[in-house]
């Protein structure tokens, strides 16, 4: 007899997930905003606020290393398309200060179910 978790699992509908790399004009970019780049980023950041309320945005924020700094976003999306075209939306792709590397999650977990 299959324990009953597995037989739940298998009936959970799993929303495709996608990282969002944010790919900074320089390493230290986190570190040095200049204010015109701090505005730009305020503009980011509430550029995603949609996906923020409505949940399908598991993680957001830059992520600091030894070596350098980038954007880190995880993100619940059923259409891939529509998530990359609002990423090209963005402030930061829009004015040129960033690029988005876009990939799906291909294996693992996403949050409890």
């Amino acid at each position: 007899m299959r324990p009953r978790i597995i037989s739940l699992w298998r009936r959970v509908r799993r929303v495709p997930a996608y990282v969002l790399r944010l790919l900074a004009p320089r390493t230290n970019f986190a570190q040095t905003l200049t204010d015109s780049e701090r505005e730009i980023m305020s503009r980011h950041a509430a550029h995603w606020g949609p996906y923020l309320e409505r949940g399908e945005m598991v993680v957001f924020g830059p992520v600091l290393t030894d070596e350098d700094s980038y954007g880190l976003a995880v993100v619940e999306a059923e259409d891939e398309q529509a998530l990359r075209d609002f990423a090209a939306q963005d402030p930061v792709v829009t004015t040129g200060t960033a690029a988005f590397e876009v990939g799906r999650l291909a294996a693992g977990h996403v949050r409890g179910a």
